[in-house]
C-alpha cells in the first residue's frame, strides 16, 4: 500500500508549479510558512514513509502535497546514494551540503526528473521560489 501525504489540499496554500509550499519546521527563511516543532511536517512524513513508498512503481496522486512527498521521496533516494560512499560524518555533511548547492532543473526544463508532475513556472519569480527558495 503506497502511503499519501496527510496534507490536505487549504485555500489559502501558496503553490509553485502546482506544488504546494507547505509548512516546515526550520529556522532558515523562505517562501513556506514556519510550522510549529512539534508537529510533522512534510520532511518528516516524506522520511517517515520514505522506507515502504521507495518500492512503488506507481503511485495514485490524490492531493497535491502528493506531489511533493513524490519528489522529496526522490531527493531522500538521491541523497542516500551521495552518503553512500562516505566514511566519516565530516564527508557525508559536505556531500549533502554540495547536493544542496548543485543546480536543480525546473519543471519544463531537460533533465526534470518527473515530466508531466508538475507545471512549467508562469513566471521568473515562480522559477525562482523552485529552484532557490531561500534567496526569496
Amino acid at each position: 500500500m503506497v502511503y499519501h501525504s496527510s496534507f490536505v489540499d487549504e485555500e489559502g496554500v501558496t503553490k509553485a508549479c502546482g506544488c504546494p509550499l507547505l509548512p516546515l519546521k526550520t529556522h532558515i527563511k523562505g517562501p513556506a510558512p514556519v510550522s510549529d516543532q512539534e508537529s510533522t511536517d512534510i520532511v518528516d512524513e516524506s522520511i517517515t514513509f520514505f522506507r515502504a513508498n521507495v518500492f512503488f512503481r506507481n503511485f495514485d496522486i490524490k492531493r497535491s502535497a502528493d506531489k511533493l512527498l513524490i519528489y522529496l521521496t526522490y531527493y531522500i533516494n538521491i541523497a542516500l546514494k551521495r552518503l553512500e560512499g562516505c566514511r566519516t560524518l565530516a564527508e557525508g555533511t559536505k556531500a549533502i551540503i554540495n547536493l544542496g548547492l548543485e543546480d536543480v532543473p525546473v519543471p519544463g526544463e531537460p533533465g526534470f526528473p518527473f515530466p508531466g508532475l508538475f507545471s512549467p513556472p508562469k513566471s521568473h519569480k515562480e522559477a525562482e521560489v523552485v529552484v532557490n527558495p531561500t534567496k526569496i
